[in-house]
């Protein structure tokens, strides 16, 4: 599963969101909206006003939201072989 955040660096809810993500083990792509001012302007355009603002394959949500981390479901771990 593909997740990715957006975040800014004074962001109280993004620093959660992210711990939250790491400590059941998701990988993720951070997008620091300080350095990418298009994409604020393309998340406005889809409707969030909140961040951080989190995509995966499926689901989308913006806030720090530990329900919808947990619907995620378990973290898929690499596989070596």
């Amino acid at each position: 599963m593909r997740i990715t955040i957006y975040n800014r660096n004074d962001c109280v809810q993004c620093h959660a969101t992210k711990r939250a993500m790491e400590s059941r083990g998701y990988t993720f792509e951070l997008i620091n909206l300080d350095n990418d001012p298009q994409a604020v302007e393309a998340l406005r355009a889809q409707g969030f006003r909140q961040l951080p603002v989190v995509i995966t394959d499926s689901l989308s949500w913006s806030g720090f939201r530990p329900d919808m981390i947990n619907r995620l479901g378990p973290a898929q771990r690499a596989v070596n072989g």
